[in-house]
């Protein structure tokens, strides 16, 4: 089973997570055009995908749903309440009821050979969730768009190989920055987004012996950037006790606007 993220920002989420036989997408906030020139670059096309699993309603995590969905008739899998505020989103367009497959946070459930965990997260959206996903002993999991975490999260993210975690902002950044009152406090707040030492606080929680790679996702474009969110969660994971090195987890930082590389567990 591998993972590419194929855009992760603000402005965009999609990541492919698959294997052989089965072809997923955890959100489509591109375009589809964008997403079919990122899954080239890995040898898949967009007509052999298995299914797309939506996090969240956000436009930002469903602007190329819609298109992608129609054009290929794929299978789309969200909470109830996620599809409802999808289906009012007049830019995704009109889907068919007959494409979305209602899931249940905490409710396993199987597309072909891999078998997919959704979990409840901590965010100003319908019912989001985040997701891990297993192809036999492997786990891979995405959670993004998060404000804050308990145990319970923790407990439903641990001991996975490959692991997507929000590192969205610098807190010193937000608070000095542009935004509004408002929109500076639904940030920081339980149900905005990961700061960076959240981020590797978490990290550092799920940390274990067998990790491929560690991604940091969803980084703001205007409270953040690469180096920033790297040696801020670097800090956060001192201590640990695997490696003195976080190179060994394979810690990178996902890309905004392009493909990364595939990590394989």
């Amino acid at each position: 089973m591998r993972l590419l993220s194929i855009s992760s920002g603000s402005s965009g989420n999609c990541y492919y997570v698959g294997n052989d036989n089965t072809h997923l997408l955890v959100d489509v906030g591109i375009s589809g055009k964008k997403v079919e020139a990122g899954l080239k670059d890995i040898g898949i096309k967009a007509d052999e995908l298995s299914g797309i699993l939506i996090t969240h309603e956000h436009i930002d995590h469903v602007k190329g749903l819609g298109v992608l969905a129609r054009k290929y008739a794929l299978p789309i899998y969200a909470t109830g309440k996620t599809i409802d505020e999808i289906q009012k989103i007049k830019s995704v367009g009109t889907i068919s009821d007959d494409l979305f497959h209602e899931i249940t946070p905490d409710t396993y459930f199987n597309i072909k050979d891999i078998k997919v965990d959704p979990t409840s997260i901590w965010h100003d959206a319908a019912d989001p969730v985040c997701y891990s996903l297993y192809d036999g002993n492997k786990k891979i999991s995405i959670a993004t768009d998060l404000g804050n975490y308990d145990d319970y999260i923790v407990d439903k993210l641990k001991d996975s190989d490959i692991m997507v975690i929000e590192a969205n902002h610098d807190i010193r950044m937000l608070q000095a920055g542009p935004y509004p009152y408002y929109l500076k406090q639904r940030i920081l707040g339980n149900y905005g987004h990961l700061s960076n030492e959240r981020s590797g606080q978490l990290i550092k929680t799920l940390l274990n012996n067998h990790i491929k790679g560690i991604l940091l996702g969803h980084l703001s474009k205007e409270n953040n950037f690469e180096e920033l969110a790297y040696e801020t969660v670097k800090l956060e994971l001192f201590g640990n006790d695997y490696t003195d090195d976080v190179r060994e987890f394979g810690l990178r930082v996902a890309k905004r606007d392009i493909p990364g590389i595939a990590i394989e567990a």
